[in-house]
């Protein structure tokens, strides 16, 4: 793994930036802060970050901190050791963010099986941070170069998703990705809506959902001026019409059904964002791959890409 500098509050070298090159002068506005945590030390957490701050293509004017100790883990072989730290670093940026110690962070990729067994109480990271901010409207959004999709519902069993389904998830969803969109310059977006079922319930043929939820969704959507909102679409065939540009983004009605086609088409530059947090928190999408940990295998991109986007929803929002 190459070699991280993890710089700490209040002990920066004077002209020093966290990433050991010269720093701006005294008399210059603090950088923005992004915190980025190495994620589960057993995994390619500690590697992605390295090559990413050493590519050569992160954004200048931006003070990176990383928080874990790529130490505590031997790469491949997760334990109860390199699960608490990686813990322990989601903690402490959740104490930054709240302190106005930083701007933005970006998780390295955990072991959600390993964090548990040491007291971590969520499905996943996206509700770790929903919860210690008290927020309650969240969403969970994945953007690469080819989709961006949201999830009307995120870490659920599959059977639950149509008990789960409601129109209150759709719209929140919806809007939150609605004004990412608007976030990052796109003045009208456009943003289709998937169906549940097989071609999108064919009526009723194959379930109601589209009918009794989905639909009316969209029509609550639509009156509200936000977005223009398509659907409920063929699931089957609406990611291919967004990968083209028809939309610019996808509803999906649950995990899979938006990450499959995503995966497929962006896997390198794919990143996760948690919506509706006060301050940005985005996350490589992929998982800790303890198999080729410590070997120099792992590609960065998805990393380089999730830091670029949390220093992008860090600066000052587009006139």
């Amino acid at each position: 793994v190459l070699p991280l500098t993890t710089r700490k509050p209040g002990h920066r070298a004077p002209g020093i930036s966290s990433l050991g090159s010269s720093g701006p002068p005294r008399d210059a506005p603090p950088m923005p802060r992004i915190l980025i945590t190495l994620g589960d030390p057993a995994g390619i957490g500690p590697e992605v970050v390295a090559k990413a701050l050493a590519s050569g293509q992160l954004p200048s004017g931006f003070d990176f901190e990383i928080l874990g100790d790529p130490a505590a883990g031997n790469p491949g072989k997760p334990d109860a050791t390199s699960a608490a730290s990686a813990y322990t670093a989601l903690q402490r940026s959740v104490e930054m963010l709240r302190a106005d110690e930083a701007d933005a962070v970006v998780t390295g990729p955990v072991s959600k099986e390993a964090l548990q067994s040491v007291g971590f109480l969520h499905p996943g990271q996206t509700e770790f941070y929903a919860d210690a901010f008290g927020i309650e409207d969240f969403g969970m959004l994945l953007t690469g170069e080819r989709l961006t999709v949201g999830l009307a519902t995120i870490h659920e069993a599959l059977a639950a998703v149509p008990t789960l389904l409601t129109q209150e998830k759709i719209i929140r969803i919806s809007q939150l990705t609605a004004a990412f969109l608007h976030r990052r310059g796109i003045r009208a977006p456009r943003i289709a809506v998937c169906g549940l079922n097989p071609h999108a319930g064919e009526n009723g043929a194959f379930g109601d959902e589209e009918q009794t939820i989905i639909g009316r969704a969209i029509d609550t959507l639509n009156a509200m001026g936000e977005a223009a909102f398509t659907g409920p679409a063929v699931p089957d065939a609406i990611f291919r019409d967004a990968a083209m540009g028809k939309f610019d983004a996808v509803i999906a009605m649950y995990h899979d059904q938006g990450l499959i086609p995503l995966k497929l088409l962006d896997f390198d530059t794919a990143v996760n964002v948690t919506l509706g947090l006060p301050k940005p928190r985005t996350s490589p999408d992929h998982g800790t791959a303890f198999g080729i940990a410590g070997k120099n295998l792992a590609d960065p991109s998805s990393m380089i890409a999730a830091i670029r986007l949390a220093c992008e929803l860090a600066s000052p929002k587009p006139a």
